[in-house]
């Protein structure tokens, strides 16, 4: 993805506005070429200077100004994207309303490129049946909207209508700049994803090799493309995606109850899980003490629920079923075997020592292709779901 895109960052009058200044700081550190717009009640919230030492150019804050006077109609021909940033009641009923008699509002009605809403508010304002039919109302005309989170706010109540993580804005920024088709709205994807465990006793456990990065990117990707997300995670290195809806495991029985829960309802399924495919016979109700062992260690296995297979026995029609393979040799023969053997639609196969990493290779197999994808995890995802409606799996 270019690194040379044109960002808006509008920041409104929300106690959360203080958050953008390290939004605005992400992304200059990500390459891109931001300008920040506030309105006059975010001002009274944060000083513009914040922003203007970090993006190193002035703030915009006014409608009419003589060096600049229609900067409404530059700002929205510059920008390859808006974020809205904290997105407060206010902001969000004067676009679904069409009104446009400030500098952000009259900005917004002049863009020709998406406009990212990041809604931040009092969990009653947020539910209010008002403020909801507003953000249907732009989710219909094609606005994009990343939901808040759920948490203590700054009012002191718990609930709805927290400022997401930062993070969670720049995978979705990222994503709406260079994919902003709804491909996947009215589809239900079910994303397995991390490790499981399987413990020998309360101390010790088997585990495989994953961070659940891939399966995250898979997931979020899927959501931002108009997705219903349902996702299976075993244990990751980083934190759930709060507009996701996630269900938490640690073993591979339980990760297959939960898939077998849920799979009649998908429309595709992407196990990225790194799945055990075999436990201790017996687990050990107490620690198993160093000096109760002899010096050579046997100890016994028994399989798995092969997830994946058992999924590929039960599809139903026009369900798409999607595995992975992290593989250290022959990677298209292995990911080819598994293909059949396991009935799926395609593998999506790599090499082990990606895992971990920000960045990845690789192949989408088929029965009839076989495609290299690279980049960010973020963007191989991305790719992954081209791949699917051009070849209309």
């Amino acid at each position: 993805m270019s690194k040379s895109k044109n960002i808006l960052l509008a920041v409104t009058g929300g106690i959360a506005a203080y958050k953008a200044i390290d939004l605005a700081s992400r992304l200059v550190k990500e390459g891109y070429n931001i300008n920040v717009l506030m309105t006059d009640n975010a001002q009274h919230f944060v000083n513009p200077l914040s922003f203007s030492s970090i993006i190193d150019k002035p703030v915009v804050t006014e409608l009419f100004n003589q060096e600049s006077p229609i900067e409404h109609i530059t700002l929205a021909d510059w920008a390859d994207l808006t974020v809205i940033a904290p997105a407060t009641a206010n902001i969000i009923g004067k676009i679904a309303s069409g009104i446009a008699d400030d500098l952000l509002s009259t900005t917004v009605m002049a863009a020709t490129t998406p406009v990212l809403l990041i809604p931040a508010m009092n969990t009653n304002m947020y539910t209010n049946s008002i403020v909801q039919s507003n953000l249907k109302k732009l989710h219909n005309f094609g606005y994009k909207i990343l939901p808040p989170a759920s948490g203590r706010l700054a009012c002191g109540t718990y609930g709805e209508g927290r400022y997401p993580d930062n993070e969670e804005i720049l995978f979705a920024i990222k994503s709406f700049l260079t994919h902003q088709q709804r491909d996947l709205e009215g589809k239900k994807v079910l994303v397995t994803l991390g490790s499981c465990r399987e413990y020998l006793d309360p101390m010790r456990y088997i585990s495989n090799v994953s961070s659940g990065k891939m399966g995250l990117a898979i997931a979020r990707s899927a959501y931002f493309r108009g997705a219903e997300v349902t996702v299976v995670a075993g244990k990751i290195t980083e934190k759930l995606p709060h507009y996701l809806n996630a269900v938490e495991v640690t073993t591979s029985a339980e990760m297959a109850e939960q898939v077998f829960k849920n799979s009649d309802s998908m429309d595709i399924i992407v196990m990225n899980a790194a799945v055990t495919d075999f436990q201790p016979i017996q687990e050990e109700r107490d620690k198993i003490k160093k000096d109760s062992l002899s010096d050579t260690i046997e100890l016994a296995f028994k399989p798995t629920t092969d997830i994946l297979k058992e999924l590929g026995n039960r599809k139903k029609k026009d369900q798409i079923l999607i595995g992975f393979a992290a593989e250290t040799q022959n990677i298209e023969e292995n990911a080819r075997k598994k293909l059949v053997g396991k009935k799926a639609d395609m593998i999506v196969a790599n090499h082990i020592n990606t895992a971990g990493q920000n960045n990845t290779e690789m192949l989408l197999v088929t029965t009839n292709k076989a495609e290299p994808v690279s980049g960010s995890k973020l963007d191989a995802a991305h790719k992954m779901w081209d791949f699917i409606g051009t070849n209309k799996l």
